[in-house]
């Protein structure tokens, strides 16, 4: 389940520590002939304390939308696959069923990284003391459930942001030159990168 481009150009690799589920990430950023392709691999421990593994590649134009969707998430011996597509009007498929729940929505938000916070604010690139609010489709794990996700970003400064999600939960997310985490408490810190 991986989106391949022959021509993709590595642009940065990280590897980011999860501090509250015992678990790691290597993630990398590929710019390709369309747009950008981000790739990864989540080892980690549920909250039940059984080992999960899960693998994802997330397909986006020149602007930062989200256009296709692939994960992979094996806990045991259960593995499950998400296959997910974006028209440009903001129509949502899985496996060539619409999901008119989360129409509309431009993001992703896979609950399992901080990859996809990348993703809005790229495409927002806000001024600094700049707010905006999305709606990401949220991804969450281990049963890979799909709802709509309501998010506030403001820029705090060159490389900060005020977070804030209609779960109630809020942070402040440091972030690199790229737009890639660098500190996202109380969950991810960055470990190493490979530019």
């Amino acid at each position: 389940m991986t989106f391949e481009d022959s021509t993709a150009t590595l642009v940065r690799a990280v590897l980011w520590r999860n501090l509250e589920q015992q678990g790691s990430e290597y993630a990398a950023l590929w710019q390709t002939t369309r747009g950008w392709l981000l790739k990864g691999t989540v080892a980690c421990v549920l909250d039940d304390q059984r080992p999960m593994l899960a693998t994802y590649n997330i397909v986006c134009d020149a602007q930062w939308r989200t256009r296709r969707v692939a994960v992979e998430r094996i806990v045991g011996a259960d593995t499950r696959q998400l296959l997910l597509e974006a028209s440009n009007n903001g129509e949502w498929h899985v496996a060539d069923q619409h999901m008119p729940a989360i129409r509309g929505c431009i993001d992703i938000d896979l609950s399992i990284t901080p990859v996809t916070n990348s993703l809005p604010i790229r495409r927002l690139n806000l001024e600094i003391g700049n707010r905006a609010r999305v709606t990401a489709v949220w991804v969450r794990f281990p049963d890979l459930t799909l709802e709509p996700l309501s998010q506030s970003y403001r820029r705090l400064t060159e490389d900060r942001y005020a977070y804030e999600s209609s779960t109630g939960f809020s942070t402040e997310i440091t972030v690199d030159d790229l737009g890639l985490v660098v500190n996202y408490p109380p969950a991810w810190e960055r470990l190493a990168v490979f530019r």
